[in-house]
């Protein structure tokens, strides 16, 4: 059904104080799991993503469109949402167990990232809003031939989550 769907039901069923995403593909390293948990343990955010676009280092150049069209999604996530993101697109978003029991996931594929990100910058607790953080993430891109599978529908499907989640009251 897809990663939205396939994250919903991880959600329900998941047990720990902090809950992270992972791509079964391996283009981020799990090693840095343990790392972008640390603001959570510290209690200095609630929920923390991984971007490929924050760099302390070395990086591997990726193909020129998948760029651009990630930049135009982080783009226009950022100015519905009011927040400054560099990749809402990324795979590692870590969450405090609890900001989990406030969302409601809908999106069934890669309209999860969009939606999500939407949801978290948008959602207060106690009265105030979210502390949400990014660190930087290793990421070793696939091609197409090696297994790649989203393509131009899902950023069509990612720009219409934005809208209809950033914009819904």
């Amino acid at each position: 059904q897809g990663k939205g769907a396939a994250l919903r039901t991880g959600f329900q069923y998941a047990t720990g104080d902090i809950v992270c995403v992972q791509d079964a593909d391996l283009e981020y390293n799990p090693m840095d799991l343990k790392r972008l948990s640390v603001p959570i343990i510290e209690g200095r955010a609630e929920v923390v993503y991984g971007s490929r676009y924050l760099h302390n280092g070395e990086r591997q150049v990726q193909r020129f469109w998948h760029f651009i069209i990630n930049r135009i999604i982080t783009l226009t996530s950022n100015m519905v949402t009011n927040r400054y993101f560099t990749d809402v697109e990324t795979c590692y978003k870590v969450f405090r167990r609890d900001v989990l029991n406030h969302i409601k996931i809908e999106e069934s594929r890669f309209g999860f990232d969009p939606e999500i990100t939407a949801k978290v910058s948008k959602l207060k607790i106690n009265g105030r809003y979210l502390n949400i953080m990014e660190m930087p993430a290793s990421y070793h891109w696939r091609t197409h031939d090696e297994g790649k599978k989203i393509g131009w529908k899902d950023g069509v499907r990612a720009i219409y989550a934005i809208f209809k989640y950033g914009l819904k009251k």
